[in-house]
């Protein structure tokens, strides 16, 4: 998982919470993370999940200490009660939030039903909204002199896709949601930013026919899928200090898919 040792302490002393961190980009993002020096804390709505991310992540880094935590994050008593937990533990706010829950219930847009689309934008839209809003209120009201605040997109949010009405609109939803953060809690020190990968081997992709696998290789012009890993190093690389000066910015993590 290790790939990039030459920055290896750039998190050293944060606080980072990854949603969504149970499995798939936000597993990955935790263990580069940790492995980086922060503490981490893995929330996601399954525990089970949340708890085997937490046993696999390095801590003999200074000061590091990890915590797992359940959340269901498109509901709001629940993210409060996420945050009231880090900062009893921490006795701090997460100076780092990565927003990587999200779900798909794909289906053409003539059958698809009212509640899929409801789900879809609940988790990945207002979730979103919900945990930045959380996090960078948190951090205002202690002071804190930086934060960095990353969601996570999809390229899809930008071209569409079939069977994904839904899916798309709660992605183009959080790009728009993240550059009006970013222009609103600049003031205050935090940045935020998206990250859009693209085909990426994740549980979310596991349920995708094989043919529909070759074919979408064919479309990505580095050849192949991208890895979980791929897009936890550019949210190592905004959660660090080397992104200083980067706010509203989305980052795409496709091996060139629907470059244009």
């Amino acid at each position: 998982m290790k790939t990039n040792m030459a920055a290896a302490t750039r998190l050293v002393s944060r606080l980072a919470v990854v949603t969504g961190g149970g499995s798939g980009i936000g597993r990955a993002v935790c263990q580069r993370f940790a492995s980086e020096g922060a503490s981490v804390v893995v929330a996601d709505i399954s525990e089970d999940s949340a708890n085997e991310t937490l046993g696999g992540l390095q801590s003999d880094l200074r000061g590091q200490g990890h915590m797992a935590a359940v959340v269901d994050v498109s509901s709001k008593d629940s993210v409060t009660k996420l945050l009231t937990s880090i900062q009893t533990n921490y006795f701090q706010p997460p100076s780092v939030c990565v927003n990587a829950a999200g779900i798909t219930q794909d289906d053409f847009l003539l059958n698809l039903e009212e509640q899929q689309f409801d789900r879809v934008i609940q988790v990945n839209l207002k979730g979103s909204f919900l945990v930045t809003q959380a996090v960078a209120q948190a951090l205002v009201a202690c002071g804190a002199p930086k934060g960095s605040i990353i969601t996570v997109g999809s390229i899809v949010g930008k071209v569409g896709n079939i069977g994904q009405a839904n899916y798309a609109a709660s992605k183009a939803g959080v790009e728009a949601l993240t550059r009006t953060a970013a222009k609103e809690l600049s003031r205050f020190g935090i940045r935020c930013n998206c990250v859009l990968p693209g085909f990426i081997s994740t549980p979310m992709t596991d349920k995708v026919p094989e043919k529909v696998i070759s074919k979408m290789k064919t479309l990505v012009p580095m050849g192949r899928m991208g890895e979980p890993a791929e897009v936890a190093d550019v949210c190592a690389f905004l959660a660090s200090d080397d992104s200083r000066y980067v706010t509203g910015a989305s980052i795409e993590v496709t091996g060139g898919l629907f470059i244009g």
